[in-house]
């Protein structure tokens, strides 16, 4: 199971995020991308004290700066059963993986040929 594809299913629902700073923010997961940035909406900040909450709209939170993550269990069971949906259907979807990558008519180098020499005129 990878995190990026764990986080793409988990969109739309809801996560606890804690930073390195000690800060953790609560909301709905919006966005994610390559990077593991996330866009949380209808959050719910805490500061590392636990002393300070507040209510913001949305916040964008850079993958870098991200300790942890909470996802919830239904997300999981998600995951789950679709990798082993995959499994079932064994090597038939490989083509759209890269199972059969190969090099096609052309050998190494492309089309190059040896005709031309490859001194001056």
């Amino acid at each position: 199971m990878l995190p990026l594809s764990l986080l793409n299913k988990a969109q739309s629902h809801p996560m606890l995020v804690e930073l390195k700073n000690g800060d953790t923010y609560n909301g709905r997961l919006e966005m994610c991308d390559n990077w593991l940035n996330i866009k949380l909406a209808d959050v719910i900040w805490t500061s590392r004290d636990g002393d300070k909450f507040h209510k913001l709209k949305e916040i964008f939170v850079r993958g870098n700066s991200i300790k942890y993550m909470t996802i919830p269990d239904e997300v999981m069971e998600l995951v789950v059963e679709e990798e082993e949906q995959n499994s079932r259907l064994g090597r038939a979807g490989a083509a759209w993986r890269g199972g059969h990558r190969g090099r096609g008519r052309v050998g190494r180098g492309g089309n190059r040929g040896r005709g031309r020499s490859r001194g001056r005129g």
